[in-house]
């Protein structure tokens, strides 16, 4: 989950009057170089302040960019950089420092970490669940959200199943984006079951919510669709079909993510098991 929220204390970083304000909306257009650039400026440009409050959110924005450029070790390595600082500046237990902690742990997924992001997301969860801040809710599923993936990777599919439809049944009033990546990892853990008529009636809705959704999304979600859908249809034996949409989710993870994302990774790796079979 990004840390460009639509509305309270989370909206902070991208609010107009923010100094990260151009940071996120290059985030969000899918510039992420140059959304890191512009954090690492505004980072270095506060850093001598003592306990800026400023400094941690921009370190924060810097990985996320860092770690949509494929860059995840450098990622967790900033998030590590950022976490004292916001847990002395905001406070261990609030919104905030949880949303970093959650970001940090969803980094370590893609450097194979999964055990860690697994036990780091459910233990955030519960401190989310537990405070009476208004977006509790929000840094809560987000939490789990980034459980269920790791259940996935683990192996653990039936507890990832599990969570996932726990979650879903308390998205109501929330972004369609959680839905959206809720289903999209309630798909996987189905794949994973060698379910894979559930999984593919799971993501008919999915697609059609992910083509309807604005450009920032899409950026975010880049070939995930693709690949959940190719992952299916090899599995019901649809070899060609799975091809061509495990090719378009590579394409795109290379054109949005670039060649060394954890995702374009898996993609290359689906297209090599296809080919092979």
């Amino acid at each position: 989950m990004g840390i460009f929220r639509p509305r309270g204390r989370l909206d902070m970083v991208s609010s107009p009057t923010s100094p990260l304000a151009q940071a996120a909306a290059l985030h969000a257009a899918g510039r992420y170089a140059d959304a890191e650039r512009e954090a690492r400026d505004v980072a270095a440009s506060r850093a001598r302040r003592r306990d800026d409050a400023w400094l941690p959110l921009a370190l924060g924005v810097a990985a996320l960019a860092v770690g949509a450029q494929g860059r995840h070790a450098e990622a967790v390595a900033l998030y590590d950089e950022a976490l004292p600082r916001f847990t002395r500046i905001y406070g261990g237990g609030r919104l905030l420092t949880l949303k970093a902690r959650s970001d940090r742990a969803q980094a370590l997924t893609s450097l194979g970490r999964h055990a860690e992001c697994e036990a780091e997301c459910a233990a955030v969860a519960s401190a989310a669940a537990g405070s009476r801040e208004p977006e509790a809710r929000t840094v809560a599923l987000a939490a789990r959200n980034g459980r269920v993936f790791a259940l996935s990777a683990l192996g653990r599919h039936a507890e990832a199943e599990a969570l996932a439809r726990e979650a879903l049944a308390n998205v109501r009033g929330l972004p369609e984006r959680f839905v959206l990546v809720l289903r999209l990892n309630l798909a996987r853990s189905l794949n994973g079951q060698s379910r894979h008529a559930e999984a593919l009636a799971e993501l008919k809705p999915i697609e059609m919510a992910h083509r309807a959704s604005a450009a920032p999304q899409r950026h975010q979600e880049a070939g995930a669709v693709d690949l959940a859908v190719a992952t299916a249809l090899f599995g019901l034996g649809r070899r060609d079909e799975a091809r061509i949409r495990a090719t378009a989710g590579h394409d795109a993870c290379r054109a949005v993510l670039g060649p060394d994302h954890s995702r374009t990774a898996e993609a290359r790796e689906l297209i090599g098991r296809i080919d092979a079979a």
